[in-house]
């Protein structure tokens, strides 16, 4: 029940961040405008190469179908079938939570943006699916790779919404709080199924579910 909470917490922070932003008439923060001027400055092909690479990775038809289908089919097929249901229920409150807050918020996006991009600025899409593979992970497999490899595509992704300016700053904190924040919810809500498909072998089993709410197992 406490990763519920937190998880409640944490979306509860993305849209009061988002409040926040609709009540200044959604102008970028003094941090966001900061760093869209360091990156206008630091910008570079290879910046641009990569930051277009993840727009794809992260987003789109990629990122929207293939990523959470594949990944849930992928599973299922050995055997993780509570942890797939996990994984599809997370991906699509996660995406709905963000359509959500795009739609009533408005934020509008950098000038400079390089990217084609849908409505609304606040959060980041893109940042928010990274956030929730990653919570994911780390539920369903929790090894200290997993937390070291989640964190850092996550803010991969990050900079690279950032560097082609399709976001600012604050959209990509506010996509983390939502994506991971759905994913704590639904853990304390699913701990005992997914617990029960954690292997009794596992040696970071309690720490790692732990942080997902499976931290106890079913009996």
């Amino acid at each position: 029940m406490s990763w519920i909470i937190l998880g409640a917490v944490m979306i509860a922070a993305a849209v009061g961040l988002g409040a926040w932003t609709f009540a200044r008439g959604n102008a970028p923060f003094a941090v966001d405008l900061w760093w869209n001027d360091l990156l206008v400055a630091l910008a570079s092909p290879v910046f641009v190469a990569v930051s277009q690479a993840m727009d794809f990775l992260g987003g789109g038809w990629f990122g929207v179908f293939v990523v959470p289908i594949g990944g849930t089919v992928a599973l299922w097929f050995f055997g993780r079938r509570w942890g797939a249901v996990f994984f599809l229920a997370a991906s699509i409150l996660s995406a709905g939570t963000v359509q959500l807050l795009k739609q009533t918020f408005g934020r509008e996006r950098p000038e400079q943006i390089l990217v084609v991009a849908d409505y609304g600025s606040f959060p980041s899409g893109h940042v928010a699916n990274a956030a929730t593979i990653a919570a994911v992970a780390l539920v369903l497999f929790p090894r200290l790779w997993v937390i070291l490899v989640g964190a850092a595509w996550v803010l991969l992704m990050a900079f690279s919404r950032t560097a082609v300016h399709a976001h600012w700053l604050s959209d990509t904190l506010a996509g983390i709080l939502v994506g991971v924040g759905v994913v704590l919810v639904l853990a304390g809500a699913m701990a005992r199924p997914l617990a029960r498909e954690i292997p009794e072998d596992e040696p970071d089993a309690d720490a790692g579910a732990g942080s997902g709410g499976a931290t106890e197992r079913a009996r």
